[in-house]
Protein backbone atom coordinates (compact mmCIF):
# COMPACT_ATOMS: atom_id res chain seq x y z
CA UNK A 1 0.00 0.00 0.00
CA UNK A 2 1.40 3.12 -0.98
CA UNK A 3 1.72 5.45 2.31
CA UNK A 4 1.99 9.30 2.54
CA UNK A 5 3.60 11.79 4.80
CA UNK A 6 0.35 14.02 5.22
CA UNK A 7 -2.71 11.07 5.80
CA UNK A 8 -2.61 8.10 8.13
CA UNK A 9 -5.01 6.08 6.62
CA UNK A 10 -5.76 4.01 9.54
CA UNK A 11 -6.85 7.69 11.23
CA UNK A 12 -8.96 7.77 8.10
CA UNK A 13 -10.42 4.24 8.74
CA UNK A 14 -11.24 5.26 12.50
CA UNK A 15 -12.80 8.01 11.14
CA UNK A 16 -14.79 6.00 8.23
CA UNK A 17 -16.30 3.38 10.45
CA UNK A 18 -17.38 5.77 13.40
CA UNK A 19 -18.64 8.05 10.22
CA UNK A 20 -20.84 5.36 8.58
CA UNK A 21 -21.81 3.71 12.07
CA UNK A 22 -23.53 7.31 12.77
CA UNK A 23 -25.02 7.41 9.53
CA UNK A 24 -26.30 3.74 9.92
CA UNK A 25 -27.79 4.85 13.66
CA UNK A 26 -30.28 7.48 11.70
CA UNK A 27 -30.86 5.09 9.52
CA UNK A 28 -32.28 2.65 12.07
CA UNK A 29 -33.96 5.22 13.54
CA UNK A 30 -36.12 6.27 10.54
CA UNK A 31 -36.46 2.53 9.38
CA UNK A 32 -40.10 1.73 8.75
CA UNK A 33 -41.36 5.38 9.48
CA UNK A 34 -44.92 6.02 8.10
CA UNK A 35 -43.50 9.20 7.26
CA UNK A 36 -40.68 8.68 5.24
CA UNK A 37 -40.30 11.44 2.22
CA UNK A 38 -39.20 10.13 -0.75
CA UNK A 39 -38.47 11.07 -4.92
CA UNK A 40 -37.58 9.76 -7.90
CA UNK A 41 -34.58 10.31 -9.70
CA UNK A 42 -33.28 8.67 -13.27
CA UNK A 43 -36.50 7.13 -13.77
CA UNK A 44 -39.75 5.48 -11.61
CA UNK A 45 -37.19 2.48 -10.32
CA UNK A 46 -34.75 5.00 -8.98
CA UNK A 47 -35.94 6.13 -5.57
CA UNK A 48 -34.22 8.74 -3.29
CA UNK A 49 -35.45 9.35 0.16
CA UNK A 50 -35.10 12.21 2.67
CA UNK A 51 -32.93 9.62 4.77
CA UNK A 52 -30.38 9.15 1.76
CA UNK A 53 -29.93 12.96 1.55
CA UNK A 54 -30.30 13.88 4.92
CA UNK A 55 -26.68 11.16 5.54
CA UNK A 56 -24.85 11.85 2.98
CA UNK A 57 -25.11 15.71 4.34
CA UNK A 58 -24.37 14.21 7.40
CA UNK A 59 -21.14 12.25 6.09
CA UNK A 60 -19.48 15.31 3.79
CA UNK A 61 -19.84 17.51 6.58
CA UNK A 62 -17.48 15.58 8.62
CA UNK A 63 -15.10 14.81 5.64
CA UNK A 64 -14.83 18.14 4.80
CA UNK A 65 -14.42 19.39 8.11
CA UNK A 66 -12.11 16.84 9.25
CA UNK A 67 -10.49 16.72 5.90
CA UNK A 68 -10.77 20.01 4.10
CA UNK A 69 -8.82 19.31 1.30
CA UNK A 70 -10.05 15.85 0.35
CA UNK A 71 -12.28 15.27 -2.68
CA UNK A 72 -15.79 13.82 -2.06
CA UNK A 73 -17.82 11.96 -5.25
CA UNK A 74 -21.57 11.30 -3.34
CA UNK A 75 -24.28 9.68 -4.91
CA UNK A 76 -27.01 12.18 -4.35
CA UNK A 77 -24.58 15.42 -4.40
CA UNK A 78 -22.03 14.80 -6.92
CA UNK A 79 -18.37 15.78 -6.89
CA UNK A 80 -17.52 18.03 -4.04
CA UNK A 81 -14.43 20.08 -5.03
CA UNK A 82 -12.19 18.54 -8.06
CA UNK A 83 -10.70 15.22 -7.91
CA UNK A 84 -7.55 16.24 -10.48
CA UNK A 85 -6.38 18.54 -7.90
CA UNK A 86 -6.54 16.65 -4.72
CA UNK A 87 -5.04 12.84 -4.29
CA UNK A 88 -7.50 12.15 -2.21
CA UNK A 89 -10.97 11.10 -2.48
CA UNK A 90 -13.64 9.52 -0.71
CA UNK A 91 -16.52 7.83 -2.58
CA UNK A 92 -19.67 8.05 -0.31
CA UNK A 93 -22.95 5.94 -1.01
CA UNK A 94 -24.88 6.82 2.03
CA UNK A 95 -27.59 4.19 1.71
CA UNK A 96 -27.14 1.57 -0.48
CA UNK A 97 -30.72 -0.45 -0.56
CA UNK A 98 -33.00 2.33 -1.16
CA UNK A 99 -35.55 0.64 -2.73
CA UNK A 100 -35.11 -2.17 -0.05
CA UNK A 101 -34.55 0.69 2.83
CA UNK A 102 -38.55 2.73 1.38
CA UNK A 103 -40.36 -1.07 1.04
CA UNK A 104 -39.25 -1.40 4.89
CA UNK A 105 -36.69 -4.78 3.68
CA UNK A 106 -33.92 -4.83 6.19
CA UNK A 107 -30.84 -5.34 3.80
CA UNK A 108 -29.40 -2.15 3.13
CA UNK A 109 -26.35 -0.06 4.11
CA UNK A 110 -23.90 2.59 4.19
CA UNK A 111 -21.10 2.31 1.59
CA UNK A 112 -17.43 4.54 2.27
CA UNK A 113 -14.24 3.65 0.04
CA UNK A 114 -11.22 6.34 0.47
CA UNK A 115 -8.94 6.46 -2.36
CA UNK A 116 -5.36 7.36 -3.10
CA UNK A 117 -4.41 9.02 -6.51
CA UNK A 118 -7.23 6.98 -8.13
CA UNK A 119 -6.40 3.67 -5.82
CA UNK A 120 -9.04 2.60 -3.32
CA UNK A 121 -7.28 2.37 0.11
CA UNK A 122 -10.14 2.25 2.81
CA UNK A 123 -13.04 0.69 2.58
CA UNK A 124 -15.73 0.86 5.25
CA UNK A 125 -19.76 -0.53 5.02
CA UNK A 126 -21.94 -0.57 7.93
CA UNK A 127 -25.26 -2.60 7.74
CA UNK A 128 -27.48 -1.00 10.24
CA UNK A 129 -30.16 -3.60 10.84
CA UNK A 130 -27.90 -6.41 11.20
CA UNK A 131 -25.12 -3.96 13.47
CA UNK A 132 -22.41 -6.07 10.68
CA UNK A 133 -19.13 -3.80 10.28
CA UNK A 134 -17.02 -4.46 6.88
CA UNK A 135 -13.68 -2.55 6.99
CA UNK A 136 -10.43 -3.26 5.12
CA UNK A 137 -7.40 -0.83 4.80
CA UNK A 138 -5.48 -1.96 1.78
CA UNK A 139 -2.52 -4.96 2.41
CA UNK A 140 -4.08 -5.61 6.02
CA UNK A 141 -6.81 -8.12 4.95
CA UNK A 142 -10.36 -7.61 5.85
CA UNK A 143 -12.55 -7.51 8.67
CA UNK A 144 -16.48 -8.05 9.72
CA UNK A 145 -17.01 -6.77 13.31
CA UNK A 146 -13.37 -7.35 14.07
CA UNK A 147 -12.77 -10.84 12.44
CA UNK A 148 -10.55 -11.16 9.91
CA UNK A 149 -12.21 -12.43 6.64
CA UNK A 150 -11.82 -14.35 3.82
CA UNK A 151 -13.84 -15.57 0.41
CA UNK A 152 -15.31 -19.09 -0.04
CA UNK A 153 -13.13 -21.90 -1.35
CA UNK A 154 -15.79 -23.58 -3.33
CA UNK A 155 -14.67 -24.16 -7.00
CA UNK A 156 -18.35 -26.06 -8.29
CA UNK A 157 -20.64 -23.96 -9.51
CA UNK A 158 -22.95 -26.47 -9.39
CA UNK A 159 -22.64 -26.11 -5.16
CA UNK A 160 -22.53 -22.10 -5.07
CA UNK A 161 -25.16 -19.61 -3.95
CA UNK A 162 -24.27 -16.39 -6.02
CA UNK A 163 -25.98 -13.18 -5.94
CA UNK A 164 -26.67 -10.47 -9.14
CA UNK A 165 -28.71 -7.54 -9.71
CA UNK A 166 -30.30 -5.59 -12.28
CA UNK A 167 -29.95 -1.98 -13.67
CA UNK A 168 -32.46 0.64 -13.01
CA UNK A 169 -33.24 1.02 -16.87
CA UNK A 170 -33.87 -2.68 -17.32
CA UNK A 171 -36.96 -2.15 -18.48
CA UNK A 172 -35.71 -0.15 -21.68
CA UNK A 173 -32.50 -1.28 -22.34
CA UNK A 174 -31.39 -4.88 -23.44
CA UNK A 175 -28.20 -5.10 -21.83
CA UNK A 176 -30.25 -5.89 -18.42
CA UNK A 177 -28.61 -8.83 -17.45
CA UNK A 178 -31.51 -11.15 -17.86
CA UNK A 179 -29.28 -13.30 -20.58
CA UNK A 180 -27.08 -13.86 -17.98
CA UNK A 181 -29.69 -15.34 -14.91
CA UNK A 182 -30.62 -17.56 -17.74
CA UNK A 183 -27.19 -18.71 -18.69
CA UNK A 184 -25.67 -19.29 -15.40
CA UNK A 185 -28.84 -20.14 -12.96
CA UNK A 186 -29.27 -23.60 -14.33
CA UNK A 187 -25.94 -24.22 -13.15
CA UNK A 188 -26.12 -22.80 -9.39
CA UNK A 189 -27.59 -24.55 -6.13
CA UNK A 190 -28.82 -21.12 -5.38
CA UNK A 191 -29.67 -17.18 -6.94
CA UNK A 192 -29.81 -14.20 -4.81
CA UNK A 193 -31.08 -10.66 -5.55
CA UNK A 194 -30.30 -8.70 -2.46
CA UNK A 195 -30.72 -5.53 -3.68
CA UNK A 196 -27.28 -3.96 -2.57
CA UNK A 197 -24.46 -3.88 -4.19
CA UNK A 198 -22.00 -3.12 -1.39
CA UNK A 199 -23.40 -5.48 0.53
CA UNK A 200 -23.40 -8.53 -1.85
CA UNK A 201 -20.02 -7.33 -2.16
CA UNK A 202 -19.06 -7.81 1.80
CA UNK A 203 -21.21 -11.41 1.80
CA UNK A 204 -18.80 -12.47 -0.93
CA UNK A 205 -15.87 -11.38 1.27
CA UNK A 206 -16.83 -13.49 4.39
CA UNK A 207 -17.75 -16.36 2.20
CA UNK A 208 -22.04 -16.02 3.32
CA UNK A 209 -22.02 -15.91 -1.01
CA UNK A 210 -19.69 -17.75 -3.39
CA UNK A 211 -19.74 -15.00 -5.79
CA UNK A 212 -21.58 -12.09 -7.79
CA UNK A 213 -21.62 -10.20 -10.67
CA UNK A 214 -23.45 -6.95 -11.86
CA UNK A 215 -23.82 -4.78 -14.78
CA UNK A 216 -24.16 -0.59 -14.68
CA UNK A 217 -22.82 0.22 -11.10
CA UNK A 218 -21.42 3.11 -10.23
CA UNK A 219 -18.38 3.87 -8.59
CA UNK A 220 -20.00 4.70 -5.10
CA UNK A 221 -21.76 0.70 -5.47
CA UNK A 222 -18.43 -0.83 -5.59
CA UNK A 223 -15.48 1.07 -4.35
CA UNK A 224 -15.64 0.06 -0.70
CA UNK A 225 -16.89 -2.84 -1.12
CA UNK A 226 -14.66 -4.45 -4.18
CA UNK A 227 -11.64 -3.64 -1.90
CA UNK A 228 -12.87 -5.96 1.02
CA UNK A 229 -13.16 -8.76 -1.44
CA UNK A 230 -9.41 -8.38 -2.92
CA UNK A 231 -8.38 -7.89 0.93
CA UNK A 232 -10.29 -11.24 1.74
CA UNK A 233 -8.33 -12.81 -0.80
CA UNK A 234 -10.68 -12.75 -3.54
CA UNK A 235 -10.54 -11.18 -6.92
CA UNK A 236 -12.59 -8.39 -8.72
CA UNK A 237 -12.99 -8.81 -13.13
CA UNK A 238 -14.75 -6.47 -15.24
CA UNK A 239 -16.69 -8.29 -18.01
CA UNK A 240 -17.60 -5.04 -19.81
CA UNK A 241 -17.05 -2.14 -20.87
CA UNK A 242 -20.33 -0.33 -22.26
CA UNK A 243 -22.39 -0.55 -18.81
CA UNK A 244 -20.39 1.43 -16.62
CA UNK A 245 -18.72 -0.90 -13.91
CA UNK A 246 -19.56 -4.30 -14.46
CA UNK A 247 -17.75 -6.30 -12.05
CA UNK A 248 -17.34 -10.31 -11.05
CA UNK A 249 -16.45 -10.88 -7.52
CA UNK A 250 -15.17 -14.35 -5.97
CA UNK A 251 -12.75 -16.35 -5.63
CA UNK A 252 -10.16 -16.72 -8.63
CA UNK A 253 -11.37 -19.91 -10.16
CA UNK A 254 -15.70 -19.10 -9.57
CA UNK A 255 -14.62 -15.91 -10.92
CA UNK A 256 -13.43 -17.57 -14.23
CA UNK A 257 -16.45 -19.80 -14.51
CA UNK A 258 -18.82 -16.99 -14.20
CA UNK A 259 -17.03 -15.16 -16.66
CA UNK A 260 -16.86 -17.92 -18.85
CA UNK A 261 -20.90 -17.28 -18.99
CA UNK A 262 -21.47 -14.11 -19.31
CA UNK A 263 -22.30 -11.83 -22.60
CA UNK A 264 -19.94 -9.74 -22.92
CA UNK A 265 -20.53 -8.19 -26.45
CA UNK A 266 -19.48 -4.80 -26.57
Amino acid sequence: MRRTETEDVHDILRHAIDWAMEAGHLQRDKFRSSHLQMTTKSNIHDVVTEVDKACEALLIEHITSRYPSHSILGEETGQHTSAETSDWQWVVDPLDGTNNYSQGLPIYCVSIGVQYKGETQVGVVYVPFLDELYSAVRGEGANWNGRFIRVSRKTDLNECVLATGFPYDKGTNPINNLDNVCALLPTLRGLRRMGSAAYDLCCVACGILDGYWELDLKPWDACAGALIVEEAGGIIKPFRNDRHISIVAGNKTIVDKIYERLNKNV
